[in-house]
């Protein structure tokens, strides 16, 4: 295969036929040296991104769809498997900071929380790849419209709530009928996504198509309450938690656990204040789920440092005192670098941080 694409076809581009030059940027995914390191690795989620919004906007002109799914999971779990914490960076920054094409940029973040998700809970390979299409394709029967409700701030008249409740079992029919889908699997979680089920039973005693709906249906309220609209602003995630275990079963409450320890009380990516009023980023995961490594971004005074600086929770104060949603953040940081500091904290592991 040539080492140089028409744009197009990346919109298709499975990992295991991309030229050289992509692969060697993914390599370089642990340790981010540069801008131009940087701008690559964004660059590889954003156009997964946006090709995967080409597929979920026109489903019916692509060709083999259920094949191309498969590529974008695959896609996903390459550059995923290379550095977790830096795909969740961008992730998050990319949800947390635009409502243009929402639709999208929600189905990915499912997808890749339904994937970690999928690993804490030791779902079988077969389960684990039928909730992830089933994330990225949940909405298939509304893209349209649920990225014009994102930018929309009237309320909603009756034809959109009628779409709204029939989404889900027709995205099944569309799945199953018209787009090819051949896991009965996928497509029931599909069309059942929005049903309650009252079991009080373990997920991992429910029948597999309950069990993926009731993991699917936490991780999209999650999701959608940390992503801004026009209507509202997007929740910081310690509140978007907060909402979810609250009130929920002891049996949602040990999905919404196994989210904690899969992406950490303040994922990679969200914002944090300090004790000592500093603001920072949250940039890796660590051992503890609510202690991970930042970079401080501000001074107690609130003026942005010249150039940010690592500190691991785990190791000491200051301590974070809050999670704030991105809305509250109006500064302009240096990715580069806060990733750059990401991959000496995965250097140096959980150790004091430095001076």
């Amino acid at each position: 295969m040539p080492e140089t694409l028409p744009p197009w076809w990346r919109e298709f581009l499975p990992p295991s036929q991309a030229p050289v030059s992509l692969l060697k940027t993914i390599d370089c995914a642990v340790s981010v040296q540069d801008e131009t390191e940087y701008e690559d690795l964004l660059g590889l989620w954003s156009d997964l991104e946006a090709g995967l919004g080409v597929l979920l906007s026109s489903p019916q002109s692509v060709q083999e769809f259920e094949q191309r799914i498969w590529q974008y999971d695959r896609w996903m779990q390459t550059l995923l498997v290379r550095d977790a914490d830096v795909g969740l960076y961008l992730l998050f920054q990319l949800a947390t900071n635009s409502s243009a094409g929402y639709s999208t940029s929600h189905a990915l973040v499912c997808a890749v929380l339904c994937h970690l998700i999928a690993t804490e809970l030791k779902l079988q390979p077969k389960e684990r790849d039928s909730l992830v299409h089933a994330a990225l394709t949940m909405n298939i029967a509304m893209t349209e419209l649920q990225d014009q409700l994102a930018l929309q701030t009237e309320k909603l008249s009756a034809p959109q709530l009628e779409a709204i409740r029939l989404h889900a079992p027709k995205g099944g029919v569309m799945l199953a009928n018209s787009l090819g889908v051949t896991d009965p699997l996928w497509i029931e979680v599909v069309s059942s996504h929005h049903d309650e089920y009252t079991e009080k039973i373990e997920t991992r005693l429910l029948p597999a198509h309950k069990r993926l709906v009731r993991i699917l249906h936490v991780v999209d309220r999650y999701a959608a309450m940390i992503s801004p609209r026009k209507s509202r602003e997007g929740r910081s995630t310690t509140e978007s938690v907060r909402t979810i275990m609250t009130g929920a079963s002891a049996y949602n409450d040990e999905i919404g656990h196994a989210l904690l320890r899969a992406v950490g009380l303040c994922p990679p990516g969200t914002y944090v204040r300090l004790e000592d009023n500093t603001l920072a980023v949250v940039m890796r995961r660590s051992s503890r789920p609510n202690l991970p490594h930042v970079a401080i971004v501000t001074g107690t005074d609130g003026q942005v440092l010249p150039l940010p600086r690592l500190h691991r929770t785990i190791a000491g104060r200051p301590t974070i005192q809050a999670a704030l949603a991105a809305a509250m953040v109006r500064l302009r940081l240096n990715h580069h670098l806060i990733l750059q500091l990401g991959a000496q904290a995965a250097r140096m592991g959980d150790g004091p941080s430095p001076a």
